[in-house]
């Protein structure tokens, strides 16, 4: 190796270190520990290995396969609507006006604050006593009142609320930087041609945003499917499990239960659901946008 070449490697080595103490390692020990039965509360015990019967546990445990439901909503709803209004924001944002490098700022908040400090905000708007939510709903009639985080669908669409308002502006940051790589004079051409607002919107803007498009829907999926936080502060996974999602019932199981083991398995299964998602992504929709003219 040249100089240059050692040197380079040497720079990268803590880099790689780091990913795998905290990242490749954790991930490897989850993997083992799912093939074992461990019981905190029962350490003489030890580790037994089980081979896969934590995974056919999981696969029949109806609780895991409710929680399973919750979450693919939950993805399925959140990811989809921070997508459609994160673009709408990108579009906003892209126009010219003043004051828009402080709007673009302002944003930005919102995705900034702490998942932990939003959560708890949204707890208390939402509380069917001193809430704002209710406040708004029926002004100062303390009579009459809606308890959202109490009914199962309620709190279901609370939960998604929230995690909209969070992260619909991360979505918008890449689909922004996605809008500012389109040449102004394609949209020159189009005026020449008479080509109308929405004409361009459709035949120029999305086709070229869908890249752009694709990292936000990809990006917001893989980490909707890894949410815990939110649903620990807001819901604890109630009422009667209605928001409970897989990566709380896994905490639910390891913590409050001891069972390492089967909550390892759950980790390790949100994980594969995840790369699955991500994987058949990039086949459906990835591909398209890699053809040559998929834009025109």
């Amino acid at each position: 190796m040249k100089r240059a070449d050692r040197a380079a490697v040497w720079f990268v080595l803590p880099s790689l270190f780091l990913v795998a103490l905290f990242s490749i390692y954790p991930i490897c020990a989850s993997v083992r520990l799912g093939f074992y039965r461990t019981i905190l509360m029962l350490p003489w015990l030890g580790e037994k290995f089980v081979g896969l019967e934590n995974y056919a546990d999981l696969a029949t445990d109806a609780v895991a396969l409710q929680s399973l439901g919750v979450t693919l909503l939950f993805v399925g709803a959140s990811a989809t609507m921070e997508v459609l209004v994160g673009a709408g924001m990108a579009l906003l944002l892209n126009e010219s006006f003043r004051g828009r490098g402080l709007v673009r700022a302002a944003v930005l908040v919102p995705w900034a604050i702490p998942t932990v400090v939003s959560s708890q905000m949204w707890r208390y708007i939402f509380n069917y006593r001193y809430g704002l939510f209710n406040f708004l709903v029926f002004g100062r009639d303390t009579s009459r009142y809606i308890a959202p985080l109490a009914e199962p669908w309620l709190a279901r669409a609370a939960i998604i609320f929230a995690d909209v308002w969070k992260t619909s502006s991360f979505a918008a940051l890449i689909v922004l930087a996605g809008l500012q790589t389109i040449p102004d004079e394609l949209y020159e051409a189009a005026e020449v041609d008479g080509a109308g607002a929405w004409q361009k919107l459709r035949r120029i803007t999305l086709p070229l945003l869908k890249p752009a498009l694709l990292l936000a829907l990809l990006f917001r999926t893989i980490d909707a499917f890894k949410v815990f936080d939110l649903v620990f502060v807001m819901t604890q996974g109630g009422p009667a499990d209605a928001t409970n999602v897989l990566q709380f019932y896994g905490y639910k199981k390891i913590f409050a239960e001891g069972m390492i083991g089967y909550g390892s398995a759950i980790a390790v299964g949100v994980f594969l659901i995840s790369l699955a998602l991500a994987l058949l992504y990039i086949r459906l929709i990835g591909a398209r946008v890699l053809e040559p003219g998929a834009a025109r």
